[in-house]
Order: structure tokens, then sequence, then C-alpha cells
């Protein structure tokens, strides 16, 4: 490994494992086992490709740097520039670096090229291999990830079919070689050269090459060498290895097949060659790359095996187990080993032959004592335990093969479905089609004791976004934490050192960009012309957002964005741009008063880190009924976090689950929301006024609107990426923020100085992601100290058609010396009967609003605060009024 790699790689696993070099030898040892928490951890020093846990029995657990650390080998060009010395610098360096290759043993077989992807407009060098007709393969080496899935490729337009690609070495050796091993890819041929095999690469899993082993053919007729297939280990590759094997023996060729074991990660044959390097002794090497070489070989031996009691008996001398189940063809059968029966054809067989050809004869004794049934059609494995520790509920995670063309399904038993054996039977059948297991209880306790001991253990959240007990950010098929970015893997969870985790949330789809380069920032000219310091705003509570749970746990409040104005205003064209910023693309909100407050709590609860956005129509009209279905003041609780619901565990006890809100809320409507001082104190308001559209804010809406989620979607990556830096930052400002509001005395309510001083702290946060110019960062500061004025004008005002009502009132009042509509014999009460109130109104030409929508806007009346409604009141207005009755329903505020 290259001196300076080899330095990060060190300080990282000084840091991140605890691991240390022990005096006077050449290994780090001490480290703390990511599986087992045990300090068994070390790796050689000089040559850290591989750390291991010391338990290999117990645990075995390892741990390849290249993965945990691919941004120290993912770039070779920056770190190896090219110079007229070396035009193949970078090419080397990964060749050496990455695959642990001597380049005594390669140079001579690649050249160093480029690739350019114009769609992406990316480019990265590449180490290119020639083909035998003048094609070429080649591997890009410079962030590949920018690239999907293509991280190599063939010259475009021709074919390869048919040859495989063979070192020069090895091509002139073919006509004395005893074994040739044919393996998939080109650095997999090198590996096996540096352990001194021949090996050649068919370039492909699926790739039969005919026409080079038909020139073999002709060289060594008479005298043909062994062929060991040995091919990437996946399910598909597997089933054209069994195909290739016919096919060779049918030219005649001997064959044999070798398989990397799996275990918890992918490994192929140049995995095996740097495992063999991070042993520092030429001895040890050897020895490893021999045992890894041996088991392969047993694997393939498995796989070519024509009967299920050919490999069944394989595994039997292989372990020495006597009754198992194992699959076969992607069938589940079980095997037994009868030992009384095997001593007596032994003996049978020494008193009719003797002893000196019982070895010949022992696999054919051995199956006469063995038998071999099949338990299910189809292959069920467990994969891993998931587990939600706040609902303590678990279950194991299956994929169920099939021997068909079906596809692999995937599902979950709980454990009493993987444990009984009527439970197992309809579980399985349920959702994997066609599948039946018919074994015993007994067979499947067996079967459930070999697959779930020392099964991996997941945990599993019902969201998608931040969760503050694991500390990461579950997005779709990428996770964050710590900075750290991950992909999901086959089996559809994250790994984080200790931590493995996934999501159980299918319904939100995500689209984020991983790279960069594909991130575009011209957005931000766009905005501000659209929306101003509207817009800037409003993008603060996004990004804020992303970091509300850390902020609730630090500060205890996260604000309410309110965002009202007219029709046409341009709302709906800055949420939906908004939300592309956080992977979510064609999406606006929804409306709470048209689902259940169960359907509500279970909308809200799918997301965490992220925008709720309440889409309300006008509440006022008196038509609305379903309106009723939501009240504003059940948002109170979630401004310090708070539950959504409370709901029953099915475990027989008197547990509950109540599922806390992990979001941020944002409430979009044309008019204002008129609710109680709790609701009103805890937001921040916005008011779009319909713009007078011009020819540059018409481009730059339709801009806005353009842009493809893909190019907007790492502004999510850069912003969490981030996320120890801002939360240290926002810390500090926003108690800066907070000082300079209290002095402005026209700002008396607590809560109001506190949510403008978390805004104006995330603006500044924003900045640490988002290259905002000097002129929109004053301006928007300027606007949110006028918005934090504004909502203390508005705490302390009625709505205006409550305003008119009073007015109303203390006209008709003021028309006579005692009372006209107010009947309340207490000085410190108005009791009024609204019915009577709107008829003496109408009858003096006072209009009013709709009687409905004063009714539900009284009681969130300041001027007179209201006490009850439809209060019978002993009236004073007709106590000489002996013909009407004194007892009167009114609506009761104080005086």
């Amino acid at each position: 490994m290259q001196e300076d790699l080899r330095q990060q790689v060190i300080q990282r696993l000084e840091r991140d494992y605890k691991l240390k070099l022990r005096v006077g030898t050449t290994y780090m040892r001490g480290g703390t086992c990511p599986s087992c928490s045990k300090k068994e951890l070390y790796c050689n020093h000089a040559s850290p490709w591989v750390v291991r846990c010391g338990r290999q029995a117990k645990c075995g657990r390892e741990i390849h740097v290249k993965d945990v650390y691919d941004d120290l080998f993912d770039d070779w060009s920056n770190r190896h520039p090219t110079t007229d010395a070396n035009p193949h610098a970078a090419a080397e360096a990964y060749l050496q670096h990455a695959r642990g290759f001597d380049l005594t043993r390669v140079r001579g077989l690649f050249t160093q090229e480029n690739y350019y992807n114009p769609k992406l407009k990316a480019g990265s060098a590449t180490v290119r291999f020639p083909l035998e007709r003048g094609q070429w393969w080649e591997r890009l080496i410079d962030r590949p990830h920018r690239f999907g899935k293509m991280k190599a490729r063939f010259a475009p337009g021709q074919s390869f079919a048919g040859t495989w690609w063979a070192p020069q070495e090895v091509t002139e050796r073919l006509a004395e070689v005893q074994e040739l091993w044919i393996v998939e890819g080109i650095f997999d041929a090198l590996a096996h050269l540096h352990h001194g095999q021949d090996a050649v690469s068919a370039m492909s899993s699926n790739q039969f090459p005919e026409g080079s082993l038909r020139k073999l053919l002709e060289l060594r007729r008479g005298n043909l060498p062994t062929l060991i297939w040995a091919p990437d280990n996946e399910p598909t590759a597997r089933d054209y290895l069994r195909k290739h094997v016919a096919r060779a023996r049918a030219m005649g060729f001997p064959c044999k097949a070798a398989l990397v074991p799996q275990r918890d990660r992918k490994v192929d044959w140049n995995d095996l060659h740097l495992r063999a390097l991070s042993h520092g002794d030429k001895v040890d090497q050897a020895k490893q790359w021999a045992d890894d070489v041996a088991e392969a070989r047993y694997q393939g031996d498995l796989v070519l095996a024509k009967t299920a009691k050919d490999k069944a008996l394989l595994i039997f001398n292989h372990d020495g187990r006597h009754e198992f189940h194992l699959e076969f063809k992607a069938r589940l059968w079980w095997f037994d080993f009868d030992s009384s029966r095997f001593e007596k054809v032994k003996k049978e067989f020494v008193g009719q032959h003797g002893e000196e050809d019982i070895d010949e004869h022992l696999p054919k004794l051995q199956a006469a004592a063995a038998s071999v049934r099949e338990i299910a059609n189809c292959y069920p494995e467990a994969l891993y335990f998931q587990r939600n520790e706040v609902t303590d509920e678990s279950w194991y995670f299956f994929r169920v093969d099939f021997p068909h063309e079906a596809p692999s399904v995937k599902g979950t038993f709980t454990a009493s479905q993987t444990l009984n054996a009527p439970t197992f039977r309809d579980r399985l059948a349920s959702f994997a089609p066609g599948a039946v297991f018919d074994g015993t209880a007994s067979e499947l306790i067996h079967v459930m004791k070999d697959q779930l001991f020392n099964i991996k253990k997941v945990d599993t959240i019902d969201f998608v976004g931040y969760s503050k007990e694991h500390r990461a950010y579950l997005l779709g098929d990428l996770a964050v934490r710590d900075g750290e970015l991950v992909q999901a893997n086959e089996e559809d969870y994250f790994e984080f050192d200790k931590l493995r985790l996934k999501t159980t949330q299918k319904s939100i789809k995500l689209e984020i960009q991983r790279d960069a380069d594909g991130y575009r920032t011209d957005w931000l000219p766009w905005l501000w012309t659209c929306f101003g310091t509207h817009g800037m705003v409003a993008l603060t509570f996004w990004f804020g957002s992303l970091f509300a749970e850390q902020i609730r746990t630090a500060h205890k409040s996260y604000p309410f964005l309110e965002a009202t104005g007219e029709a046409g205003a341009g709302k709906t064209t800055l949420l939906t741009f908004l939300w592309k910023l956080l992977g979510r693309s064609d999406y606006e909100g929804f409306d709470p008063a048209k689902s259940s407050k169960a359907g509500r709590a279970r909308a809200m609860g799918q997301i965490s880190g992220m925008p709720v956005v309440l889409l309300e129509a006008d509440r006022n009209e008196p038509d609305k009924a379903h309106a009723k279905t939501f009240e504003w003041d059940e948002l109170k609780d979630f401004f310090g976090g708070g539950t959504l619901a409370t709901r029953g565990v099915r475990n027989g006890g008197n547990d509950t689950y109540e599922p806390p809100f992990r979001g941020t809320i944002v409430i979009s409507q044309n008019a204002a929301v008129d609710a109680s001082e709790a609701i009103l104190t805890r937001i921040v308001k916005l008011h779009f006024k319909r713009p007078e559209v011009t020819t540059n804010s018409r481009i730059a809406a339709d801009n806005l609107n353009a842009l493809p989620v893909e190019s907007l979607s790492h502004f999510l990556i850069k912003a969490i990426k981030a996320e120890r830096l801002v939360l240290e930052k926002f810390a500090e400002r926003a108690r800066f923020y907070e000082a300079a509001l209290r002095e402005r005395k026209e700002i008396r309510v607590e809560r109001v100085i506190k949510n403008h001083a978390q805004m104006l702290a995330l603006f500044d946060c924003l900045r640490l992601v988002v290259d905002i110019p000097v002129p929109m960062i004053e301006a928007t500061r300027d606007a949110l100290v006028n918005m934090a004025l504004e909502r203390q004008t508005a705490i302390n005002a009625d709505h205006p058609q409550i305003v008119e009502f009073w007015e109303v009132y203390e006209y008709l009042e003021g028309m006579q010396a005692g009372p006209v509509v107010n009947h309340s014999r207490d000085p410190k009460r108005i009791a009024i009967n609204l019915n009577e109130f709107y008829a003496k109104a109408a009858h003096h030409s006072q209009r009013l609003a709709d009687l409905n929508i004063v009714r539900a806007l009284l009681r969130n009346s300041r001027r007179h605060k209201f006490i009850d409604a439809n209060t019978a009141v002993n009236s004073y207005i007709r106590a000489g009024q002996p013909d009407k009755p004194a007892i009167v329903k009114c609506w009761v505020f104080q005086a």
C-alpha cells in the first residue's frame, strides 16, 4: 500500500476502531469488533488491507478498508497526475495500491485512457486492457459512483464473444498447464497469477469462451488440462457455471469449479488476494491463499454435485454431521445418515472384498446408508432479524428462491411463524406464490437452529428521515450518519460499523442525487427573482427542518411556518421547488381536513426531519362541514415534538405506542390562520401577494419549474453531511439573536422572540451549504425582524370580522342609556343572544359577516375574551318585559 495512503488508513483505524500498534510487533491490536463488541480486532500495520476479529470461530468479522474508506480509493488522477515521464501514473497507482498488484507482473498489459460522459458532463481516467480481436475493456478509476452502475465498459459496438483475456505469460504456458482457471474478471485473473496459478478471464459470468477453448483443444488434443471454472459467487453466475461446465465437458475437457464463500459482503478473487497480502509474512500469505482456495474448491464441488444426495455426502464428509438440511436446485432437502446401516454394509463389503479397496468404494457405502428427501419445493433462507425497539415488534427477514424462473421474493416472518411448522407453512405460501413446506416440526426446528444461529440483527424504523435514536438519516436507498454516506445493500439495510439499520416505510419515494457534480447551483437567483425574502425564509425553514429533531432536543421547540396569499401568488411553485431540494418531485402537501385524526397521525408520522405541509382551503366558509374534523389546536404539542396519537401494542398487556412528531409544520392556504393565541405565537408568517409579472420573473419561474429533482436533491446530502457544523453554529447564533430581539421592546411575547431568533440563526447556518450574496443576506435578516414585529401585532389583534362584530355591538349599545343586546346582570360579563343581535343589527342597517363564520371566530376573540356558548342567562334586558321569557341562551364574554 502506498505510504501516504497507508498513513491515512492507519489514522482512521486508530480513530474509528481504537487499534494501536503493539510494541515489538507488526500488528495493530486491541480494537473493538463492530460485530461482537469484543476487543479482539487486529490488522497488519505494514499492510492494513483487512481488519479481522481474533475470535475466528465465534465471530470471524472481516472489515475491508476499501469498503469503509472508499473515499481514499476512488480518485486516482488527483492523487497521481500523469506526467510526460509516466503517462500511466494513475492507472499504475490504482493497480498497485487499490488492487494490490506487483507492477513488474502487470506492466505492458494495460494503458491509461480517459472516458467522458457528455450527458453527465463528467469524466474519469481508466485502466484499459486490450482484448484478442482489437477490442478492449476498461475500468473507471476516478469516483466511479458518478456514473451509476457503470464502473467498467467494453469498446462500444464491438463483441468479445467466444474469447477470453489472458496474460502474456499464461498464453505462453498454455501448451503445458495442468490446471487452467477460468475466472470472471481481469483483476481476478491477475490475482491468481500473483499466486502461481494460470488463469484467464472470461470477462463475464455468462460468456462461454468457445473460440479460445477450441484453440486450446487443437493445441492440446489428447492431453487436455483440467478447467477450473471460478466466476463470482452470485446466483446468476452459478447457473451459468453449470451450463458452461456441461458444454466444456461435451468438448472433452475435464472440469471442476471453485466459488469464493460469501459472508457479510461480496468477495471476489482480488479480495482474497488483498486478504493474503494483509499478512506480512510470505509464508502466511501463501497459507491464507491456499486455505481460501481449498474452501472455494469445496464450494465449487457443491455446486457441481449432480444429485441432492451427492451434495449431501460432500457436506457430510466436510462437516461430519449426520443429519442436516441442504439446498439443491433451489429446493429444501433433509439428509439423514444411518450409522448402524453404514457399519452393516461396510462389514458386508469387507467380508466379500477385504479391506484393501475400502477407500475407493467408501462413497458408495456411505450413499447406501444415507437418505435424502425434499421437504420444500423452494428454498427459504433467513437473512437477518429486524426489530423496532420503540414498538417492541420484531421479525425475521427471509428470501425465498424457486427452482423455476420466478424471481426470488422477500418477506418477514414473526417468531411464531418462523418456529411453528403449520404457521410457517401458511406464511410461506402467503407471500411466496406456490411455495409449500411439508417437513416435520422437528425438521423445521433443526433448519432454523442452523439458519438463525448468530443471525445478523437489524434495527428498524417506520419512517423516512432522521432517526434521533440512531443519529442517522435514512433516505430511500441512501443513508447518512455522522457525515458518512452509505448505500443500502442487497438485503435492504444500511450498515454503520456496529449498527445495522433499515426503514420499513416504503410509501415515500425520494430521488436523491449522490454525486455533487450533478448538482446545479444556479437556482438561487431565480428563487430571489420570484419570491425575494419570502423565498429565502421558506428555504431557511426547509433547510432547518432537516435538523428539527436535534434542535428540539436542545432548545425544546421548532416554529411553524404559515404561507398565505391570493390564488396565483406562486405558493405552489415555491413549495414544489423546495420539495425537490429534499428529493421529492411533484409533491406539495395534503389537506388535513379531508382525513380522520388517525389518518393524519399516520401521514405525519411517515417522515422525520422534513416538513409536513398542510394544504388548507378557506375554513371560513359555512358549507365546509368536513373542516370540523380538524382543529388548529391539534398542532399545539408538535411545537416541541409531542406525540401524534396513542395506540395499543398487541402483546396482551397494557403497553401503548405513542409515536412522537418528528417533522415540522407548514401551513399553506389562501386565508390567514385564525386560531388561539397558543397557535399564533408558534407561527412564523409569510404572506404572498400576487406579483406583477415581468419577463424576468416569468423566465425565473419557468426555470424553477423546469429544474428536475436530480439536479437539486444533492442539496439534501450537502446539508445533512454538514450536520455537526450546522448545529454548532445554530447554538451560537440562536443565543445572539434572542438577545438582539429582546432589545426590541415592541416584541413582548417570548415565544415570538425565540421562533424568529431560530430562523435568523438557521439562515446563518444555511450559508454553510449555499453561497448567498451579501444584499440577499441583509434583506432577509431585515425581513425576519419585521416578521417578528408583525407577528406581535397579529397576536394583539382580533380577526377583521370579529373587530367588525364588536364595533356593531358598541354601536347598538350606545343607542340608548340602558343595554340593548347585552343580557348580563354582571358588569364583568357580556351576554349576547346572537340571533337577536343579528336581527337588531339588520334593523339598524349594520352589515355583519355570515353568522356561521362569526360563531367559529368568536371563540378566539381577544378584545372580549370568550367564556362560554349557549349559556342560560337571567336577562337584565327582559326584567321589565313580563311577556317574554326571562331566561335567554347567550354567548358569554368578559366585559
